[in-house]
């Protein structure tokens, strides 16, 4: 794929006569480094895709810059068993496990219910600054991941959202994935009541509207900039405050020192029975796909 200006980006919007804000998020080269480190079939490769973009769309509004978003989707009994992205200083990385066998099985364009039957989606806010984790668990309810993550929204946070993801592939070019969220101002922020305490909402359903009028093509077009989706959908408000693009990078934030420390904290016998005949302990990284290896004798001399 050739290198774009407006692909690896976030770009964050209010519409502060609706009551709105929202986020605009397409990623290129990240999802190739990402999807370089396995061998995912075209159908685990969309599904992680959409992932990956939802994180850096949740992941992007935190505040906190050392905070963290975690996505995490799982089943006991569905061909995907787990599905995992997050979101960190603009870094992303995720991973997929699966049933390759059972996959087949389901055809090129499988349902969410085909992947993971009776799953759920749980949503990890780590605020660095204060130490504070919230995590909102739902099931896996809609068609897509975008469905799921718009009921976790209404039920666990009580914020109307619109959530849209696409995903392309072409051949010959690399993967592409772009997504909007678009979210009515909670209650607290500029003293907005929430929508399900009252009977008519039309600055949400105008923006909503408007939204809904946004093509996938359009998403998945890095021709065209982020910031001339959010003029084409809302050029005729009164006005619309657009954020700078934010960058987004693959991260993934495994380190050998880190690893080695972690193994050092077991007991001496544990850390044996770790190892393999050479008196290596291998530590496989299921993001990047890395083998770590340890050796055991390195304790030794500590």
């Amino acid at each position: 794929m050739t290198p774009s200006p407006t692909l690896d980006q976030a770009l964050g919007f209010t519409i502060p006569s609706r009551h709105a804000r929202g986020r605009i998020v397409r990623l290129g080269p990240v999802l190739d480094d990402v999807l370089a480190a396995h061998a995912y079939p075209p159908q685990i490769e969309r599904l992680l895709a959409s992932a990956l973009v939802l994180a850096a769309l949740l992941g992007s509004t935190l505040k906190d810059v050392g905070g963290q978003l975690t996505l995490q989707a799982q089943t006991e009994n569905g061909v995907v068993s787990l599905l995992v992205a997050d979101y960190k200083g603009g870094e992303v990385r995720g991973y997929a496990k699966f049933d390759a066998d059972r996959l087949v099985e389901l055809g090129p364009d499988p349902t969410l219910f085909g992947l993971f039957g009776k799953g759920y989606l749980a949503i990890t806010f780590d605020q660095a600054v204060s130490g504070e984790r919230y995590q909102g668990i739902v099931p896996l309810d809609g068609e897509t991941l975008a469905d799921a993550a718009e009921h976790y929204f209404f039920q666990s946070e009580q914020i109307p959202s619109i959530i849209q993801i696409a995903t392309r592939h072409d051949q010959g070019e690399g993967c592409l994935a772009a997504g909007l969220l678009l979210q009515h101002l909670p209650e607290g922020e500029v003293g907005r009541e929430r929508l399900h305490v009252r009977h008519d909402h039309p600055e949400w359903e105008h923006v909503q509207a408007l939204a809904h009028t946004l093509k996938d093509a359009e998403l998945t077009d890095s021709d065209l900039p982020l910031s001339d989706i959010v003029w084409r959908l809302f050029h005729e408000e009164e006005e619309v405050r657009v954020t700078d693009p934010a960058a987004i990078s693959k991260g993934c934030r495994c380190d050998l020192d880190h690893i080695r420390s972690v193994i050092g904290r077991f007991p001496a016998a544990e850390r044996a029975d770790m190892a393999d005949d050479q008196g290596i302990i291998g530590v496989d990284c299921a993001f990047c796909s890395r083998l770590f290896p340890v050796a055991l004798a390195s304790f030794a001399e500590e």
